[in-house]
């Protein structure tokens, strides 16, 4: 039957599964949302900036495992896309992105609110598309949306022109795609595969390091079985928190930057390392050449242009996760690493990287530990970037898989807040903290008002100690204390909440975190509370820039109470 472009977008949507959209609209864009009420199985919500857009389809998508969807209009309504769909991008984040354009007569005409978003996007999306006939536009979706969620997922951009929206031609919707140049390799090379497990089975002191590529294939299980098969001890990278529990045996944390000493200083003694799922990115090798020095090297990763990129493979098998290690399970011979697992035990008990020390003052990290005691550990928790994301990440114990969602590679403070809200409208039956700064918080704080008006119950949790924290922790220790830039004024953020339309709280002692908490919890809808930190609290462990990750920094201290991460979960 015959279609206007608008209706083909609609109705492919709705083929694709899509039930929520983020967006604002504009001139290049009306004449698509003029049709959304023809179809009212898509839920669209109207955000405030188009930032916030990009980042609740990104944490929507993160929090389902669906294909995140976008709307924005043409000019500065698609350019205020791009942060989004960067950060979308470099953490392999399905999303499709659907902008408006000028006219085609328009097109580089230099014409009212132009601009050329496929070229802009070209190095941050997987693909993208201008479309020029409105008679493609099924297939374009068809593929868009395959691309998207398939291989190594990452984010589709789709800018159509005005008048291609209001165009028609018959609608015939593929029912498959045909990319011959498109094959990512899911299946892993069988001598690859048994060469990584003869290394294995003769490891003296293998140590798994999984990432996000865990996550995204739901390889859970299969990891679970490696480690316990083999007794390999499983720390993660930053995204690859809540693939491997916790409260386990064989976990010892996350490595890198801010990672455990002990964690850090396994990856410096072991003979073998099996990377899962990762890509070897700076602030998880720090110096590549002191990375990981007496060991073998197997690197299992969908994508092959990761393999090899930063730092040395001797094993590569290119392929997706969970089918790989259900094949390298095979093979694993069931065997003991006594005095390896012993000698992380003995590292994390004199290097207890996740004591809380007691203070007079607030502390962000015994807020987190207590919205985990409260929460029991079945939230979702969505972070910034800086010290609130590093504070969630150590002291908040993930045993849920995919239970924090964070933004990495690119590091977009304003990232929490909208993807909290995504998440949250994706999953309505979990509890979402968003845990922000107070310097990201008001990046992104107009998306407030659309969680109100969308009735999104997300928990907010302000890390507020008057800096933009990580910026300030790097001048303190490396530029003489130059506070420069960043001091930070910010508004009274539990008026903000009720000038919005939902109640807050600020909180300045110990004593008060735990009722807040429950406060929060007990209220049915949104709810924010201002924790008032120590302004210059650190995050630690540390690994200064330039140097190897056994070269970590600890946190200087007098006197710890007797209780660790082990002792809590």
């Amino acid at each position: 039957m015959k279609m206007t472009g608008a209706q083909m977008i609609c109705e492919s949507l709705v083929r694709e599964g899509v039930e929520v959209i983020f967006g604002i609209l504009g001139g290049a864009i009306l004449p698509l949302y003029d049709t959304l009420p023809q179809y009212p199985q898509l839920r669209h919500i109207l955000v405030r900036h188009e930032q916030g857009a990009a980042h609740a389809a990104d944490g929507y998508a993160r929090a389902t495992g669906k294909v995140g969807v976008c709307f924005a209009t043409s000019g500065p309504g698609a350019t205020n896309l791009v942060t989004g769909i960067a950060n979308a991008h470099l953490d392999s984040v399905p999303v499709v992105a659907i902008t408006g354009q000028v006219a085609r007569p328009f097109i580089g005409k230099d014409a009212f609110q132009e601009v050329d978003i496929t070229g802009i996007t070209l190095p941050i999306t997987k693909h993208n598309y201008l479309v020029l006939d409105v008679a493609s536009l099924p297939s374009i979706f068809k593929e868009a949306f395959y691309l998207a969620r398939s291989g190594r997922p990452g984010p589709v951009l789709i800018d159509v022109p005005r008048d291609v929206f209001i165009d028609q031609a018959e609608f015939h919707y593929p029912s498959k795609v045909d990319l011959p140049g498109y094959k990512p390799t899911l299946q892993g090379h069988p001598a690859q595969i048994k060469k990584a497990a003869k290394l294995i089975n003769e490891a003296q002191r293998p140590l798994i390091i999984a990432g996000r590529g865990v996550i995204i294939s739901g390889a859970y299980n299969e990891l679970k079985q490696l480690a316990e098969s083999a007794q390999i001890p499983v720390i993660t990278t930053l995204l690859g928190i809540s693939c491997f529990p916790e409260s386990h045996v064989l976990s010892y944390g996350m490595l890198g930057m801010h990672g455990m000493a002990y964690a850090n200083m396994a990856v410096d003694a072991a003979d073998l390392i099996i990377a899962i799922g990762m890509r070897f990115d700076d602030r998880a090798t720090a110096k590549v050449s002191g990375f990981a020095p007496h060991a073998h090297i197997i690197h299992i990763d969908i994508d092959p242009a990761e393999i090899g990129k930063n730092v040395r493979v001797d094993v590569p098998i290119v392929g997706d996760v969970k089918a790989v290690l259900q094949e390298l399970n095979k093979l694993i011979i069931s065997t003991e690493h006594i005095d390896w697992v012993q000698q992380l035990d003995d590292w994390r008990k004199e290097h207890p990287s996740t004591v809380i020390r007691d203070s007079e003052g607030l502390l962000p990290q015994f807020v987190i530990r207590k919205i985990y005691e409260v929460t029991q550990g079945e939230a979702i928790i969505v972070t910034g970037v800086g010290q609130n994301q590093m504070w969630a990440a150590q002291h908040y114990w993930y045993n849920k898989p995919n239970s924090l969602i964070s933004a990495g590679g690119l590091g977009p403070m304003g990232f929490e807040l909208p993807a909290a809200m995504g998440a949250k409208v994706g999953c309505p039956d979990e509890t979402v903290w968003c845990i922000a700064g107070d310097g990201g918080f008001q990046m992104t704080i107009q998306e407030l008002a659309t969680i109100v008006q969308e009735k999104v119950a997300v928990k907010i949790a302000i890390m507020n100690n008057g800096y933009l924290g990580m910026v300030r922790q790097w001048q303190e220790m490396f530029y003489k204390k130059r506070y420069v830039a960043t001091p930070l004024s910010g508004p009274d953020f539990v008026k903000i909440a009720e000038a919005y339309g939902f109640p807050g709280l600020r909180v300045k002692h110990k004593e008060e975190v735990v009722p807040a908490i429950e406060k929060a919890m007990e209220e049915q809808g949104p709810f924010l509370i201002d924790f008032m930190i120590e302004p210059e609290e650190n995050v630690y462990p540390m690994v200064p820039p330039g140097a190897a990750l056994a070269e970590v920094l600890e946190e200087p201290r007098k006197e710890v109470p007797a209780w660790s991460r082990r002792s809590t979960p």
